[in-house]
């Protein structure tokens, strides 16, 4: 059964705040302690948003455990860890997209664990098998597209976008993005390789322009008139539809697709969290990953970046409700991770970019 695509328009929904740009430099501070001290936690995270100190606030104030956090890239914290070695102090890593996490674990920065309550929160296929990491938030990598220009059935499968008949209509961005290797890693294990490079060739024989900005690039480009499908994570459009007048209108110009509901379901991956490999604090580190899989850790951790809760019966962040319920992919997102090197080759032959 095909799902329906969405207009924007039916996202009108209230304003609310919207993520900040990511940082170009660490930052590093300390929460504010409210209530006596229970030890302390030293969090390195990937993500950039304002409400994550209101995360680790509150979880200060539920467990009187310190925290101390870190943002900076994710190359720039695996750097960090290197250079710091046996004797770094993370007790935690954040970052986004599984392939993002097998970076790190890859590097030896992260270690397994045991834990009842995330087993039993966490579905299997959103944590790496060890115990590595767990995936606390989901993100859909679905289709936007102008629909004065296409019909829905002309974008219902991923393969689509390397259909002929959409010559000069499609925009993306780099093919470094992690978004886009770890979506390449899915169809190198699912197609081979032959057919997954074939797919890459053809979407760039299809390329409007050459690959530019992030995914609120390529929706602002559709509404723009400057191509007419491109790939998305599914947060991008709700922010916008959420945001300012002028973000509404552009969100309004566009629909959205999610592909595969005929077959495998739509590619998703996840927001997750790692207990570092010589975490100092390895106890407090269980107990603050535990408490994301909470439902005041789901709202305060999704809330903000339009991501989907990752634990069952948590309130929708504003905006998401709109969206349709739709099959997703259970593709082992543990292999993106192994698959992003032939990922990137792949690319880089078909002269992506």
């Amino acid at each position: 059964m095909k799902l329906p695509t969405l207009l924007a328009a039916a996202l009108m929904l209230a304003a609310c705040g919207k993520a900040t740009t990511p940082e170009t430099t660490p930052t590093e501070t300390a929460a504010e302690p409210t209530v006596q001290s229970a030890g302390t936690l030293n969090v390195y995270s990937a993500r950039h948003y304002d409400s994550d100190k209101l995360m680790y606030d509150a979880f200060e104030k539920d467990s009187g455990i310190r925290i101390r956090f870190r943002e900076a890239g994710a190359p720039e914290l695996i750097e960090t860890m290197k250079a710091e070695g046996d004797a770094s102090p993370a007790d935690v890593i954040i970052a986004s997209d599984a392939g993002t996490l097998f970076r790190f674990q890859d590097a030896g920065f992260t270690q397994g664990i045991q834990s009842d309550a995330l087993e039993a929160a966490i579905p299997a296929h959103f944590r790496e098998p060890a115990g590595n990491w767990f995936g606390l938030a989901k993100r859909a990598r679905i289709i936007v597209y102008d629909p004065a220009r296409l019909q829905p059935e002309d974008v219902d499968q991923y393969a689509d976008l390397a259909d002929g008949k959409l010559h000069g209509e499609i925009c993306m961005r780099s093919s470094s993005n992690i978004y886009n290797l770890s979506l390449m890693g899915e169809f190198i294990g699912r197609w081979g390789s032959d057919e997954a490079a074939g797919w890459a060739r053809n979407v760039v024989a299809n390329f409007a322009r050459q690959p530019q900005g992030g995914d609120t690039t390529q929706i602002q480009s559709i509404a723009a008139g400057e191509c007419s499908a491109a790939l998305v994570n599914h947060y991008y459009w709700v922010r916008l539809s959420t945001g300012t007048v002028e973000d509404k209108a552009t969100a309004a110009k566009t629909m959205l697709s999610f592909p595969e509901q005929d077959g495998v379901g739509t590619h998703v991956n996840v927001t997750a969290a790692a207990v570092a490999a010589h975490a100092p604090n390895k106890d407090n580190a269980v107990k603050f990953i535990e408490w994301l899989a909470t439902p005041e850790g789901q709202r305060m951790l999704t809330t903000e970046t339009k991501e989907f809760p990752m634990v069952a019966g948590v309130p929708l962040p504003e905006g998401l409700s709109a969206l349709p319920e739709f099959k997703q992919s259970e593709f082992p997102l543990e292999q993106l991770g192994k698959n992003q090197n032939e990922a990137q080759e792949i690319y880089d032959r078909a002269g992506w970019n």
